[in-house]
């Protein structure tokens, strides 16, 4: 079950990535263009956050439930495998996830077109950077 687990995880990650680079670029076009929020772009942007849920479901069962990093709590700091998977990866995708959502949330609340992309811009960018950093690139 773990395998699985780690498996779909791994690779819905690159659904997300493939979301948010579509969802910032076209915050950035819109917000520089002057262009009105369409239904794609909402379309986009409640994809990304979806997926972002599902991801980060999918990663508490692995960290609390079935990894063999985690579910010994001993938490070992020295080691540098140890230490990315405990503490560093779910940090990073946690604040993440809190961008993320934090950008829908901005977003679903305004009325203006310019306000709405700039907050998805923004945050969403900083979704997109904080997953980049805390992806094991080493391990892709």
């Amino acid at each position: 079950m773990y395998t699985f687990f780690l498996h779909f995880h791994s690779g819905l990650r690159w659904l997300i990535l493939l979301a948010a680079v579509i969802v910032v670029i076209k915050s950035l076009i819109g917000l520089f263009s002057g262009g009105s929020y369409s239904k794609f772009d909402k379309i986009t942007a409640i994809s990304f956050t979806m997926l972002m849920r599902v991801q980060f479901v999918i990663g508490i069962v692995l960290y609390f439930f079935l990894s063999p990093y985690t579910t010994r709590f001993t938490f070992n700091m020295s080691d540098a495998t140890e230490r990315f998977w405990s503490v560093e990866h779910i940090l990073l995708m946690f604040f993440a996830i809190g961008a993320a959502e934090m950008g829908s949330k901005i977003s679903k609340k305004s009325d203006d077109a310019v306000v709405k992309f700039k907050f998805q811009s923004i945050l969403f960018g900083i979704s997109l950077l904080l997953m980049i950093i805390g992806i094991p690139w080493d391990r892709v």
